[in-house]
C-alpha cells in the first residue's frame, strides 16, 4: 500500500521536475519564448489546483479504485499530447490534462492509506510513503537531463507516459477497493455543498492545511526556481540539476526515517514542533550564508537538506491531524488539505518565484518566512483545540 500510494503521488512530482532541464531547447523547438515555456508550469499547476477539491469527494462516492485507474489513464494521454506538441498551445493543453489527472493519485492514495491504517501504524505508513515519494525530486530532473541529452526533449514526456501506464497496470492488478459501498457518500449537490462548507469553516483544519503549505513551499521555492538557480547562481549545466535535488532528497529521506522511528514514541504535535526546530536552524544558516556572499558551491546548498529533513518530520503528523478532523469524509478532507498546498504552489510558481530569481538572499529570506508562517498556523490550530476542549 505504501509503495502504490507513493508511486501515485510521484507522478505529480515527475510532471513538475522532469522537463525542467529542457526549457531552453523546448523554447527553440516550439518557437516560443523562455517565459512562455516557463508558463507551462502554470498550465499544469492551475488545473491541478482547481481539480483537487473534487477528486476526494468523487472517490468518496464512486470508490478509490475507479478514480485511481481513471487518473492514470488520463495522465498517460496528457503526456503523449505533450510529447507530440508542435506549438506552445498544444504543450499547454497536454500539461493541463496532466494537471487535471495527477492530483487523483496524490489525494486518493492518502485517503486509501487512512482507510486501511489507524493510529501509530498510520503514522508509520505515512512516513514510509514520504520516504519513497522523496526519491521523485531527485530522480525526475536527473532523468530529464539525461533523456534530453540522449534522445531529445520529447522523450521526457514519453517517459512520463510509460511511468503512468506502468502504474495503471499495477493498480489494475493489485490495488483493492478500500472504501466499501456502505461507507460512501452520494454526489448530491446539497450534501456536497454542506461538506465543503463544513470543511472551509473548520478553523483547525484550515490552520493545519496552511501549516503544511507553508513548510512545503519553503522547499518548492527552490524547485520552481531550479532552472535559474542551477544555471545562474550555481553556474552549472543542464545535466547538473542533481546537485540541487539530490541533497534535498537526502534530507527528505533522513526526515522520513526519523519520522518513522519516532512514530508512537512522541505525540504527533511534538513531532511537528521538532521538525520546525530543525527548519528554523536551517533557515538561519541559509540567510547567513547568502548574506555573507559565500561561494555558490557547496555553501549555497548546505541549509537545504537540513530544511527538507525538518519539513519531512512534520508531514505524517500534519496529514493525520488534518484528516482526523473529518473521519467520515477522508476523501473530501484529503482534497482540501492537498488543495491548500498545491494552490500555494501555483501562486509561488506564477507570482512569487519571478520576484526572487535575481537574488539568493531574497530566496533564503522567503524560505524562512514561509516556515514561520507554517509554525504560526500550527500553533494557532493547537490553540483552537485547547479552546474547544475548555468550552
Amino acid at each position: 500500500m505504501a509503495a502504490i500510494a507513493a508511486g501515485l503521488s510521484m507522478l505529480g512530482q515527475f510532471a513538475i521536475a522532469t522537463y525542467l532541464p529542457a526549457f531552453a531547447i523546448m523554447s527553440d523547438a516550439l518557437h516560443a519564448t523562455n517565459a512562455q515555456v516557463q508558463q507551462s508550469l502554470t498550465a499544469y499547476l492551475l488545473p491541478f489546483a482547481l481539480m483537487l477539491p473534487w477528486h476526494g469527494a468523487i472517490s468518496d462516492a464512486v470508490g478509490r479504485r475507479r478514480m485511481i485507474l481513471f487518473g492514470c489513464a488520463l495522465f498517460t494521454f496528457g503526456s503523449l499530447v505533450c510529447a507530440g506538441a508542435t506549438g506552445i498551445g498544444t504543450l499547454y493543453a497536454g500539461r493541463a490534462l496532466q494537471g487535471v489527472s495527477a492530483g487523483i493519485g496524490v489525494i486518493v492514495g492518502r485517503a486509501m492509506v487512512r482507510d486501511v491504517f489507524d493510529g501509530m501504524q498510520a503514522q508509520q505508513v505515512m512516513a514510509l510513503v514520504a520516504m519513497i515519494f522523496a526519491l521523485a525530486p531527485a530522480l525526475a530532473p536527473v532523468c530529464g537531463g539525461w533523456l534530453l541529452l540522449w534522445t531529445g526533449w520529447r522523450s521526457i514526456f514519453v517517459f512520463l507516459a510509460l511511468v503512468s501506464a506502468v502504474l495503471l497496470i499495477a493498480c489494475w492488478q493489485w490495488v483493492p477497493e478500500t472504501l466499501p459501498p456502505a461507507r460512501r457518500h452520494p454526489l448530491h449537490p446539497v450534501l456536497l455543498a454542506r461538506g465543503y462548507v463544513s470543511m472551509l469553516t473548520h478553523w483547525r483544519f484550515i490552520a493545519l492545511t496552511l501549516a503544511n503549505a507553508g513548510v512545503n513551499l519553503g522547499i518548492y521555492l527552490y524547485v520552481f526556481a531550479a532552472p535559474t538557480f542551477v544555471s545562474r547562481h550555481l553556474g552549472l549545466g543542464a545535466q547538473s540539476f542533481g546537485w540541487l535535488f539530490i541533497p534535498i532528497v537526502a534530507g527528505i529521506l533522513l526526515g522520513s526515517l526519523v519520522s518513522h522511528r519516532i512514530a508512537g514514541n512522541i505525540s504527533p504535535e511534538r513531532s511537528v514542533l521538532l521538525g520546525h526546530a530543525v527548519m528554523l536552524l536551517a533557515g538561519i544558516l541559509n540567510i547567513a550564508v547568502t548574506t555573507l556572499h559565500a561561494p555558490a558551491m557547496p555553501w549555497a546548498l548546505m541549509a537545504l537538506p537540513v530544511f527538507a529533513a525538518g519539513m519531512t518530520i512534520t508531514q505524517p503528523s500534519l496529514q493525520l491531524l488534518a484528516l482526523d478532523c473529518f473521519p467520515e469524509r477522508r476523501g473530501l478532507a484529503s482534497s482540501g488539505y492537498v488543495t491548500g498546498q498545491q494552490f500555494g504552489n501555483f501562486l509561488t510558481a506564477a507570482l512569487l518565484v519571478p520576484l526572487l530569481l535575481d537574488s539568493t538572499v531574497k530566496m533564503a529570506l522567503c524560505m524562512a518566512g514561509l516556515q514561520l508562517l507554517g509554525l504560526t498556523m500550527f500553533v494557532a490550530a493547537q490553540r483552537g483545540t485547547v479552546d474547544v476542549a475548555s468550552q
